[in-house]
């Protein structure tokens, strides 16, 4: 027995202590601080404890446990890899060549059609629905099924085209297609409707028995256009090629504003001068037009001379002392007796019909010189009633009228332009033929391709994401319906239009085009005039046309209303005959770049219909 001092002891005491506090763990520190004190029993209050329960649940709200989601691969191994790692060469020809698998499911059998399956069970299905319906819903549905028919029957009257209409029930979207149909572009504001018919166009009856012996069956584009808005007593430019009726397109609106003009019987009001003046470059034009004017105005008693170079000032001024209503006249005669005679003083506040191709032949200064002395008197203000028909139609009624002037040529230079500007008031512009420019809102791209690579490069311009609807054009029936079948097998929405179809086919194709069920329409030319088709994004010309004509009819159906469009159009070498035209057209477009292929192909660098000599220039083959 051993026995320890004192300090042997404390000494033994401070070890055991010091291993105590090595092995003790060490406690959390309270996060709730001093908040919680221990009752004198040693346990914490309850009602404390849920009293800040409750505080914290009032301002911080419940506390949420997460909830561990066990994933079903989270112990499991991937055996996922990257195919592009493999390196090796499989030449196994079943390997190499792998097919896409179809999987049938959803009730489908393998081994049959899959839309002979849908359309057997689409059936089966309808037949089931039908027994359960009262006979309620059976009524209901007739009912629906009326309306709807109802509903296609007056849209159908409604798109009817505008020749089978009458004036009264045709729509601006008719007179649209009215105006494209005959090549007519308007400008200036609020413009009146064309003609259709002589009968309709509010001519007096008596100047259309006239028109009617002459032959004039039908108006041509310009005349219908034109005579509207002369019988506005509104100014006009009238643009149009040589031999389309600009003579008569002036003249009837001439006839019927001097028929409503008190006749000139009286010998001391004979010599104050005509009612109307025209002018024209040459001799043989003012000829021209003193025929047309006799043919027309001498059964109605209107009067015309024609003062011109070439014949006695004597004979002529004797003819306008007796008096006329109108005077047809060139430039340079018109001023000598502009200032030998005082019979100009009414003609000058009358009416003045002029033919601008005579700035194009250096008389600018002496036209301008005759409008300086027209008087001002009786112009036309430069505000907006120069184009208000009520009050021009009230003007008209009255003694004081205002002075028309109208302007027609075949082109228009920038003369033309600016004599137009200075003399004329508000005019409505009138253009036939090149007036409309598709060109200048239809981006045009060119592909210069083979005849086997047509169908690679229609797939690749589908697959970049199209926007509904479009116009894919061919020139064959047979092509469009090849087309359209090839476009549905790979899962296109495609319709055809051609001349093969039957008037219910076309309607349906149309129809659903514009209902937006199809997104695609191949078609022939049948669709490439008159038919207006809304918000048409792009438009193909799979074959190209034989003439450049055509090919703008085609490219009009898009762009249209003030729109941006596409034009896509592929070429081959057995097209070379419209390559120049082609090509003028799409270095003219302001939106458009022609391809280096087309651009230096030697059939683009000269029209057909001529020929190279040694010294490069072109000399014209006339046949």
């Amino acid at each position: 027995m051993q026995f320890q001092t004192e300090g042997q002891r404390s000494v033994e005491q401070q070890r055991r202590q010091q291993r105590q506090e090595t092995y003790r763990r060490p406690q959390r520190p309270d996060p709730r601080g001093d908040r919680h004190k221990h009752e004198p029993g040693g346990e914490v209050s309850k009602d404390k404890q849920r009293e800040e329960q409750a505080i914290r649940e009032r301002y911080l709200g419940l506390v949420k446990r997460k909830r561990r989601v066990r994933r079903l691969n989270d112990r499991k191994f991937v055996f996922d890899w990257d195919a592009g790692e493999d390196t090796s060469t499989d030449y196994n020809q079943l390997y190499k060549e792998r097919h896409q698998i179809q999987l049938f499911g959803r009730g489908h059998i393998a081994g049959i059609d899959i839309k002979t399956q849908k359309k057997e069970q689409t059936e089966f299905y309808g037949e089931l629905m039908e027994n359960r319906r009262t006979a309620a819903e059976k009524d209901q549905e007739v009912q629906r099924l009326k309306k709807v028919k109802r509903r296609e029957e007056k849209q159908r009257w409604d798109d009817r085209h505008w020749s089978d209409k009458e004036v009264e029930n045709m729509t601006e979207r008719d007179w649209r297609i009215f105006r494209e149909d005959y090549n007519i572009s308007i400008k200036g504001g609020k413009v009146p409707c064309p003609i259709r018919k002589w009968k309709e166009s509010g001519i007096p009856r008596d100047i259309l028995e006239v028109v009617d012996k002459a032959g004039y069956r039908e108006p041509t584009p310009i005349q219908r256009q034109a005579i509207p808005i002369g019988m506005q007593n509104r100014d006009i430019i009238g643009v149009a090629e040589t031999g389309s009726g600009k003579t008569l397109a002036f003249l009837i609106p001439l006839l019927v504003w001097i028929r409503s003009l008190p006749k000139m019987t009286l010998i001391e009001d004979q010599d104050q001068g005509p009612y109307a003046i025209i002018m024209a470059p040459t001799r043989e034009l003012a000829q021209q037009i003193e025929e047309e004017s006799n043919k027309f105005g001498s059964p109605l008693g209107i009067r015309t001379v024609a003062v011109i170079g070439g014949l006695s000032r004597e004979d002529q001024g004797f003819k306008l002392r007796l008096g006329c209503e109108i005077v047809i006249a060139t430039p340079g005669r018109l001023i000598t007796c502009w200032r030998t005679a005082t019979w100009c003083s009414r003609a000058a506040s009358t009416s003045c019909s002029t033919r601008p191709t005579m700035i194009d032949m250096g008389f600018e200064p002496e036209v301008q010189k005759i409008l300086d002395h027209m008087p001002v008197s009786n112009a036309k203000p430069d505000t907006d009633e120069a184009e208000d028909e009520d009050h021009l139609m009230e003007n008209f009624k009255s003694k004081h009228k205002y002075r028309q002037t109208v302007m027609f040529t075949a082109t228009m230079p920038p003369s033309v332009e600016r004599l137009a500007r200075n003399y004329l008031r508000r005019p409505a512009v009138v253009y036939i033929g090149g007036g409309s420019k598709p060109a200048e809102r239809v981006e045009q791209i060119v592909h210069l391709v083979t005849e086997s690579q047509k169908r690679t490069k229609l797939m690749a311009i589908l697959q970049k994401g199209i926007d509904p609807p479009i116009i894919i054009f061919v020139n064959q029936k047979k092509g469009a319906d090849v087309l359209a079948r090839g476009l549905e097998k790979l899962g296109y929405n495609a319709a055809t239009l051609h001349g093969g179809k039957g008037q219910e086919q076309r309607e349906f194709a149309l129809g659903s085009l514009k209902a937006g069920s199809k997104d695609i329409l191949v078609a022939t030319d049948v669709a490439g005039r008159g038919i207006d088709i809304k918000d048409v994004s792009m438009v193909i010309n799979y074959d190209m046309t034989k003439t450049i004509e055509s090919y703008t009819h085609r490219i009009g159906r898009t762009g249209r209303a003030g729109k941006n469009g596409v034009a896509v159009t592929f070429i081959t070498q057995e097209d070379s005959a419209v390559f120049y035209d082609l090509k003028q057209l799409l270095v003219n477009s302001p939106i458009s770049q022609c391809p280096a292929d087309l651009a230096n192909h030697p059939d683009a660098q000269h029209k057909p219909g001529t020929v190279m000599n040694k010294k490069r220039k072109e000399e014209k083959i006339y046949v």
